[in-house]
């Protein structure tokens, strides 16, 4: 499954040809993946130009001027084709500007597209409980100590939890403990806040 660093590498891939570009078609080749399609997707973004893309833990985001913002998650087995020299089964999801193609080839399904409203992104239901970016400065010392009192689940398991860290999964959470050299086992309320002072940077 795509994680954190992976949307972010997409993310980025997709700015350099689609910021700023405006959409000129935009096409739904199966009515849903792993949730229906947005009824007023194709009509939303034809038309609309891109004003930038960013990230929200294991999602992509392309903003548009039309006060609109496309979400995307890739699932287990999804990515963006940029310029593909043919068509694929599995482009589920097609929007074109006037110099390029994108196509969200999915074989699995399990990813999945929705629209909202930019200015209320942060309340969108997948976003509204989450916690803070694992890059951004508001995952601190004093953060992870607070989730993390009195919990006497396993520190691995409490950090997958979208509500405490945002975006993080299996590799970069084990990887992160062993850096911090933390027992994934560990109860969360145990760890020391000399630990969590590894474990932040990590």
């Amino acid at each position: 499954m795509p994680e954190l660093p992976e949307v972010e590498t997409t993310v980025r891939g997709l700015a350099r040809f689609l910021d700023g570009q405006r959409i000129v078609r935009a096409a739904v080749n199966r009515p849903d993946m792993r949730r229906p399609f947005p009824v007023d997707l194709v009509q939303t973004l034809t038309g609309a130009t891109v004003t930038g893309l960013a990230r929200r833990a294991k999602y992509g985001i392309i903003h548009t001027d039309r006060d609109r913002s496309l979400i995307f998650h890739l699932g287990m087995s999804g990515r963006w084709r940029i310029d593909p020299a043919d068509d694929d089964k599995h482009d589920h999801f097609v929007i074109e500007t006037a110099s390029s193609r994108f196509a969200l080839c999915d074989p699995r399904r399990f990813g999945w597209v929705d629209l909202a409203d930019t200015a209320t992104l942060d309340s969108w239901p997948s976003f509204a409980a989450m916690g803070p970016e694992p890059l951004g400065p508001d995952l601190t010392v004093e953060h992870l100590k607070t989730a993390l009192l009195g919990r006497k689940q396993a520190i691995k398991l409490l950090l997958l939890d979208q509500r405490i860290v945002a975006g993080l999964g299996n590799i970069y959470v084990c990887e992160a403990l062993f850096r911090a050299q933390i027992r994934p086992s560990r109860a969360g309320g145990r760890v020391s806040r000399a630990a969590l002072a590894r474990l932040v940077p990590a």
